[in-house]
């Protein structure tokens, strides 16, 4: 397949067989790099990574990735750019183009990306948006499909806010890949209803489903990956932290829930988490709202069935894998 000069934007702007591809060659570089197998392609190529929002395991892993690729990386985090300052964004993908290869983007608003995309004539990865969060989705059929051998009649099953990125992009990569996916949470955070439409539509196409539900029991007993994310995501206003913590108190995943679930069920989680209270929001949570754990239990986090530092492993490699094809020059 020819990915060359290609974005990657968002999960639903490739086919099944496209993904399926990605994730044979991410293999492929995992194991290029267990082995100790060079694979400089690019030594004459450099990247830039433009960074609204700080991360550790995208940046990390962006960087890794290039510098295994044999290319030149340059990181620009909101002080280090003037983009949407004193240069337009348009502008500022133009100029870009012409001093690099290839852009990253990490930021908030999804037309911000997509405007890079249309302006830039290289390829523009999406490191994360408010809308979706494509390379993470990717590193986590990796790592699904890494445990359990494949991806048949498997189901994924999201608890907490199933309309934040992560979840888009997660329930659009089941719905390619033909996996079950099940969004549990509270009304008022149910996915975006254009998103889940069309995700219902290209799980059928897969044989596949896409369900809503508040029912935890009937999740756990389904699931064969349960599923979570922060409450809050950055950007968010702190004061919301109050009525999330009411509204989605309930679906925490405990080892209650998880022995609830098949004895194969696994826990996965894009990171950062909040477990315990090392770190200074989960003290400062533990302050206001007296809780010393959040979306999951430091229980279940840190038992045998959390495949978290795995899947935060498999970022490298999926990201790498994008870069590598959309930069590939044709045969």
């Amino acid at each position: 397949m020819d990915f060359t000069g290609r974005d990657f934007l968002q999960i639903l702007d490739f086919s099944s067989e496209e993904l399926r591809y990605m994730l044979e060659v991410a293999k492929i570089f995992k194991n290029y790099k267990k082995t100790g197998q060079s694979h400089k392609y690019f030594p004459d190529k450099n990247i830039v990574l433009l960074f609204e929002k700080t991360s550790t395991r995208t940046r990390c892993s962006f960087e890794v990735a290039g510098y295994d690729l044999g290319m030149g990386v340059t990181y620009l985090d909101p002080a280090g750019s003037q983009m949407g300052h004193k240069e337009s964004i348009a502008d500022t993908a133009q100029v870009l183009a012409k001093l690099y290869d290839g852009i990253e983007y990490r930021g908030f608003a999804q037309k911000t990306v997509d405007e890079l995309a249309k302006y830039a004539d290289v390829p523009v990865w999406n490191g994360l948006t408010d809308y979706c969060h494509p390379t993470q989705a990717l590193a986590d059929f990796l790592t699904i499909e890494e445990h359990f051998g494949n991806l048949d009649g498997l189901t994924v099953a999201y608890l907490g806010d199933t309309r934040n990125n992560v979840a888009n992009s997660l329930m659009a990569m089941s719905a390619k890949m033909g996996v079950n996916y099940i969004a549990c949470g509270p009304e008022a955070l149910k996915p975006d209803t254009k998103l889940l439409e069309q995700c219902q539509a290209v799980a059928a196409e897969n044989d596949s489903s896409i369900t809503v539900t508040s029912d935890l029991q009937a999740l756990a007993e389904t699931a064969d990956v349960i599923y979570t994310d922060v409450w809050l995501s950055m950007g968010e206003d702190k004061a919301k932290w109050g009525e999330r913590i009411e509204q989605l108190k309930p679906y925490q995943v405990t080892m209650e829930i998880m022995n609830l679930a098949k004895p194969t069920t696994v826990f996965m989680h894009p990171l950062p988490s909040f477990h315990n209270l090392e770190t200074s929001v989960g003290r400062d949570i533990h302050e206001k709202y007296g809780l010393s754990e959040l979306e999951v239990t430091n229980e279940v986090f840190t038992s045998e069935r959390s495949l978290v530092f795995e899947e935060a492993e498999n970022r490298m490699h999926t990201i790498k894998t994008v870069m590598y094809l959309t930069l590939k020059a044709k045969e």
